[in-house]
C-alpha cells in the first residue's frame, strides 16, 4: 500500500506539470479524485488491510488526497482565464495602449514660470512656515491689533497668537531679520484667508511676494521691474498701469494692472470694458517694517510686491472659476 501511494503521488506530480489548460487539468482531477479515481480505489481497499496497518495507511491516503486537492486548486487559479484551445487570448495586431504620464498641476506650472522669470533677474527663492505668530503675520508688517485692515487678513487661528499665515509677507520679515541688505528675493507659498469660496475666491490659494532692499531703491525701480515681469509673463505687447492704493506695509502703495490680454486693451466682457486687468499689489517698504526688523532708520529703502498665482493662471489660461484648480477633475487637468 505504501509503495502504491508513493507511485500515485509521483505520477500526479508529473501529470499536473503537463496540464497546460483548464481542460487537461479537469482530466487530471477526475483521474485522481473522481468517484472511480485512484484515491477512491485506495480508500476502498482500506477495510481489507490488517488491523495494525489501517491507521497509517488511512493517514497517508488522506495526506495524499489533501495535497492533490491543493495542487489542483492552485493550478486552476493559474488557468482560470486561459482561453479554450484555438481561442486567441488577445488581438496582437491591435495598437498598444500607453499609460498616462504624470504632469505638473497648472498652479505648479505658473509658480515655476514666475520663479524662473525672477531668478533670471537675480532674485533668490525663499520659503517660510505656513503656521505663523501674530508678530510675523501682523505686527511686524505694520498691522497692529486695532488696525481696520486686519479684518481682511484674520485667518484660521490654532491658538491665541498662532495662526495660518494670510500672506507670504511673513517670509520678508524673516529674511530681513537674518540678513543685511542688499536683499533680492521672492517668496512663493500657500496662504489662507477667511473668504467665502466662489468663482474668484478661495480660503486657500498660492501667493508670490517679492522684496528688494538696498540703498537708494526707488519707485521707478519697482515700475521697471514689474513692467518687465508682465511682458515676460503675458507677452511683449502687454502694457502696465499703476493706480494709487493702500497697504499697511508699503508707502506709497499701488495696484498694478495690465492691458487686457483678451481684447488688447480695447474693452471686452472679461475686463468689464475698461481695457485693464488687475494682477497684483506693490509699493515701497514702509519705514515701520524696517523698524520692526532692526534696520537703521532712513539708511535703506525697499520695494515689495505680491500676486496670487491662481489669478495669474486664470488670466493666462482663460479660466473663469478658481475652484477648478482644486476639484481634481482629470478632464480639466489634462488640458495642461
Amino acid at each position: 500500500m505504501q509503495d502504491e501511494i508513493r507511485n500515485i503521488k509521483k505520477s500526479f506530480e508529473e501529470e499536473i506539470v503537463n496540464a497546460n489548460d483548464a481542460g487537461s487539468l479537469e482530466s487530471v482531477r477526475i483521474k485522481y479524485l473522481g468517484r472511480k479515481g485512484l484515491i477512491a480505489a485506495l480508500m476502498a481497499r482500506l477495510p481489507g488491510l490488517p488491523k495494525e496497518e489501517k491507521p497509517a495507511a488511512g493517514k497517508e491516503i488522506n495526506l495524499l488526497k489533501t495535497g492533490i486537492q491543493r495542487a489542483l486548486t492552485k493550478k486552476k487559479e493559474e488557468y482560470k482565464h486561459t482561453p479554450a484551445r484555438g481561442e486567441l487570448r488577445a488581438d496582437v495586431t491591435m495598437p498598444g495602449t500607453w499609460p498616462d504620464a504624470g504632469r505638473a498641476h497648472p498652479i505648479t506650472k505658473i509658480l515655476n514660470e514666475i520663479n524662473d522669470i525672477f531668478i533670471s533677474l537675480g532674485f533668490s527663492v525663499a520659503q517660510g512656515p505656513e503656521i505663523e505668530s501674530e508678530f510675523y503675520n501682523f505686527e511686524a508688517l505694520n498691522i497692529p491689533l486695532e488696525h481696520p485692515s486686519r479684518d481682511a487678513f484674520d485667518t484660521f487661528y490654532i491658538k491665541d497668537d498662532i495662526l495660518l499665515r494670510s500672506h507670504t509677507s511673513t517670509v520678508q520679515i524673516r529674511i530681513m531679520e537674518k540678513q543685511k541688505p542688499p536683499i533680492q528675493a521672492i517668496m512663493p507659498g500657500r496662504v489662507y484667508r477667511p473668504d467665502a469660496v466662489d468663482a474668484s475666491h478661495s480660503f486657500m490659494f498660492h501667493q508670490v511676494e517679492g522684496l528688494m532692499v538696498d540703498k537708494k531703491i526707488k519707485f521707478s525701480d519697482l515700475k521697471g521691474l514689474l513692467s518687465l515681469f508682465t511682458k515676460r509673463m503675458f507677452g511683449e505687447k502687454t502694457k502696465t498701469r499703476f493706480r494709487p492704493s493702500f497697504f499697511p506695509f508699503t508707502e506709497p502703495s499701488a495696484e498694478v494692472d495690465i492691458s487686457c490680454i483678451i481684447c488688447s486693451g480695447k474693452g471686452c466682457r472679461v475686463c468689464s470694458h475698461t481695457g485693464w486687468l488687475e494682477i497684483l499689489g506693490a509699493g515701497m517698504v514702509h519705514p515701520r517694517v524696517f523698524e520692526a526688523v532692526g534696520y537703521p532708520p532712513r539708511k535703506y529703502t525697499g520695494l515689495a510686491f505680491g500676486m496670487g498665482a491662481e489669478r495669474i493662471a486664470m488670466l493666462k489660461y482663460g479660466i473663469n472659476d478658481i475652484r477648478l484648480f482644486f476639484e481634481n477633475d482629470i478632464r480639466f487637468l489634462k488640458q495642461f
